[in-house]
Formats: C-alpha cells, sequence, structure tokens
C-alpha cells in the first residue's frame, strides 16, 4: 500500500463509534492496533480523550500519549515510507478544535525533539 499521511482522531468523535481507526492510543500511552490497515490512502490514529476543550496546560499523561503518537508516526513513517509530516485532521471538529498540534512534535531528520 501507498500511504499519503495519516489522519487523527480523539476517542469522543461522534462518527468514530469504535471504530474507523488503525492505531489506538489510551491515555495511559498504551496502543492499540487494528488487525489491518483499511484505508488505501491514509493510516487513521486515534487519541482517546476529548480535545474539544480547552488545554491551558497539559498534564503528564497528555504529554505522554502525545510522545506516543508521535514515535507511533515516526515509526509508520519509517516502516510505509510515509512523510511524517503530512498529518491531517479527521474533520474540523475532530481531533477537535483545541487539539495540541504543536504539542505532536515531529522532527523527521533528527526524530522525536
Amino acid at each position: 500500500m501507498t500511504f499519503e499521511g495519516f489522519i487523527i482522531h480523539h476517542s469522543s468523535c461522534e462518527s468514530i463509534n469504535g471504530v474507523g481507526y488503525d492505531f489506538w492510543i489510551g491515555a495511559d500511552g498504551s496502543v492499540t492496533s487494528a488487525p489491518l490497515l483499511t484505508d488505501p490512502s491514509h493510516i487513521h490514529i486515534c487519541l482517546e480523550g476529548n480535545f474539544n476543550r480547552s488545554y491551558v496546560l497539559l498534564g503528564a499523561a497528555e504529554k505522554q500519549q502525545l510522545f506516543v503518537a508521535s514515535k507511533l508516526i515516526l515509526e509508520l513513517s519509517r516502516q510505509y515510507d510515509i512523510s511524517p509530516l503530512f498529518i491531517f485532521p479527521h474533520t474540523p471538529a475532530c481531533p477537535g478544535k483545541d487539539f495540541p498540534w504543536n504539542e505532536l512534535v515531529i522532527y523527521p531528520a533528527h526524530g522525536y525533539h
């Protein structure tokens, strides 16, 4: 499969209903993968939580979850020869209007920073 990038979801998305993603990153940083990648154009990653609320400061758990997401994206980028910079929201409302995109730090040349 040739993938064009990554789609980021959050678990509060009404259209997911427990399916529609290839990787789940729990609030505790655990990662669960679906048995098969189903979308021929994108890899879907769902983060547990509701990012439709304002984050003044991210807690340690949220930072860990975003770190795991960054590492997963870098690994999948290497495995499937995808630029890790091609990251897109599922919809305007998912992964949430207050998703901390700036905390999802990807540096392909030097790894996570």
